[in-house]
């Protein structure tokens, strides 16, 4: 079997939520796999590293697409051609959008579909490119991976598309999250907390993750408590981010909010495992990896009460209402003062951690794109 992959999302040193799913997921299926041929397409030069096996060729297709109009040229003009130079078989996208120009069979990864519950939150020109095109990706697509049982409903819910032509594959956490002994611990927070305990929060800086509300939270909580504790927030500033920047500037113990940009997995794997807990209080997500990998350092987590994050936290953690800074903060406060409460969520955190994995996932989308030919 040919089969072709879009992996515009591997990017070395830029690998976030879907990129991560692109890259756990396919080297473990090309291993698996040695009798099949994968050939990988790119949109830009390549990092070697990303070629996984000798079972995998990559192709560079240009142009660069990062805007909708060059959505439209690299996936319905450019790909169909190189498709049928390679004689692909059936072809993988685990970015969600396809090619409506193709005959060849579709394995289509939708992972969430933010953009129709929170349209404010994304760029006018790619939102209705989405709203446009994503129900014409589901209705093209011969079969649909997603990540939780939640985004499956809003598929279904949203275009409604056939539930059996759905499987969730989940996400997983990467083998750099582990628990830490504790001098590891002391380490990490004399380098990024000045040796104080702290909650963290990891992912890339826009609306829809909530920064202002976690801000707020953390100030109504130092008021609360007067204690020590820091706030760690890891990731780059993606998009509509003025307010957080102002926020960031003048709000009170800003001192205590310490922002480390984006992180390596190395790194991000430490800072994880040596806070106190994990902050998400994201106003919707098709997943949360970051609340995955907290519980697999066996730290505990608080989330919001939306989508899918009390799917992903489950009995190892705290559902706030993202909308509600009191909540949060008061979810933060529980924390702190119950050790008891904080043991219990940690000790529940291995067996909600072994639901999700990458092997689980990997296995999932190869039953996929195998359902595509028959």
């Amino acid at each position: 079997m040919r089969i072709g992959v879009n992996t515009r999302l591997l990017l070395k040193g830029k690998l976030e939520g879907i990129g991560w799913f692109t890259y756990q997921t396919l080297e473990r299926m090309v291993h698996q796999h040695p009798e099949h041929d994968f050939f990988f397409f790119f949109d830009r030069p390549y990092d070697e590293s990303f070629v996984f096996s000798t079972n995998v060729t990559p192709v560079v297709v240009p142009p660069q697409a990062r805007h909708p109009i060059l959505f439209s040229l690299w996936f319905d003009w450019t790909l169909p051609y190189v498709l049928k130079k390679y004689k692909i078989d059936v072809f993988l996208s685990p970015d969600g959008y396809c090619s409506l120009r193709t005959t060849v069979p579709t394995c289509l990864v939708i992972h969430d579909l933010a953009f129709e519950h929170y349209p404010e939150h994304f760029q006018f020109s790619h939102r209705h490119y989405w709203k446009f095109f994503q129900p014409r990706f589901a209705r093209k697509a011969r079969r649909i991976v997603t990540v939780s049982e939640f985004s499956k409903q809003d598929i279904v819910s949203h275009y409604g598309t056939d539930a059996a032509k759905i499987d969730v594959a989940c996400n997983g956490a990467h083998d750099a999250y582990r628990p830490l002994r504790w001098d590891e611990k002391e380490a990490v927070k004399k380098q990024y907390a000045d040796g104080c305990e702290y909650f963290v929060f990891a992912g890339a800086l826009h609306p829809r993750k909530n920064i202002l509300n976690l801000l707020k939270a953390f100030v109504a909580f130092k008021k609360m408590q007067r204690s020590d504790m820091k706030l760690v927030i890891v990731g780059r500033f993606a998009w509509k981010y003025d307010e957080v920047l102002e926020m960031k500037e003048s709000m009170p113990f800003k001192d205590d909010v310490k922002w480390v940009g984006y992180m390596d997995v190395d790194q991000l794997s430490k800072v994880t495992g040596a806070a106190y807990a994990m902050v998400y209080p994201s106003i919707f997500e098709g997943f949360g990896i970051p609340i995955l990998e907290a519980l697999k350092c066996d730290v505990p987590a608080i989330v919001s009460n939306t989508s899918s994050m009390p799917e992903v936290a489950g009995d190892a953690g705290l559902q706030a209402d993202p909308l509600s800074v009191d909540d949060i903060a008061d979810k933060m406060q529980q924390l702190y003062k119950d050790e008891n409460l904080r043991a219990r969520l940690i000790a529940a955190a291995p067996a909600q951690v072994k639901k999700f994995t990458w092997e689980k996932a990997a296995n999932v989308l190869w039953d996929n794109i195998v359902k595509c030919l028959k």
